[in-house]
């Protein structure tokens, strides 16, 4: 999952409870679930049914839903189009969510590219690079914009959220330069950490670090697995 940054806090739904952290996250995949599920003609939904598709444990699906105010019914369980909209607006998604990507290289040019963010609530909105060969270039129905522009663009564009997808060393300068044009939602591929005002949200998206999660588990699967070939074989 994705780092928070410390000026990051729990999720506030409509009614006002916070939502801590890891259920936040959860949500986003009961999320995707159910729109799996609409997309197919699901209408109601058991916990344990969704809970199985979400590779949780029941009781925990019902303490995450529980954030929402929503228990589902017994016996009946979960109107799928409705909980699909109660998370959709605790996640703030049925907001107006206008979004400006920073890097035209080839995570921004993917990212830009990328069709399930229309169906997510996210319209990107411009694309800047830094590369005057870059400049001008489309993808997509965008049109690669210059940085130097980025402030005038941003109005224009009404951007409200932005993804950095430039290196180390210019990471910095632009987020500063994006709170200063009134961002406070930055989403970052950068491998360093930024400084911020505390109303600033920041998500940073370390890949080194996900990999090497990745391989303690692994790891942590082999030798497991090494332990259980060794006791069957002394039990043999």
């Amino acid at each position: 999952m994705p780092e928070e940054s410390a000026s990051a806090g729990p999720a506030v739904p409509a009614h006002g409870r916070h939502i801590p952290p890891a259920s936040l996250a959860r949500l986003t995949v009961y999320l995707r679930v159910l729109g799996t599920m609409l997309t197919e003609g699901v209408e109601r939904v058991s916990s344990e049914e969704l809970a199985e598709a979400a590779g949780v444990n029941s009781p925990k699906l019902r303490k995450d839903l529980s954030y929402l105010g929503s228990y589902g019914t017994r016996g009946v369980g979960y109107d799928v189009p409705y909980l699909s909209g109660q998370i959709s607006a605790a996640l703030g998604l049925t907001l107006d969510w206008r979004v400006a990507i920073i890097g035209a290289g080839h995570l921004g040019r993917a990212l830009a590219g990328y069709p399930g963010f229309g169906s997510r609530g996210f319209e990107v909105v411009a694309l800047f690079d830094a590369d005057p060969l870059a400049v001008g270039q489309e993808v997509g129905w965008l049109r690669i914009s210059e940085v130097q522009s980025l402030e005038a663009v941003l109005e224009k564009t009404r951007a409200n959220m932005a993804v950095l997808a430039v290196p180390a060393e210019a990471a910095q300068e632009m987020c500063t330069r994006l709170v200063n044009a009134g961002i406070t939602s930055i989403l970052s591929f950068a491998p360093v950490v930024l400084q911020a005002p505390p109303e600033v949200q920041i998500r940073k998206v370390d890949m080194a670090i996900e990999l090497q999660i990745l391989a303690y588990h692994a790891q942590r699967a082999q030798v497991s697995a090494i332990a259980t070939d060794a006791q069957a074989r002394l039990m043999r």
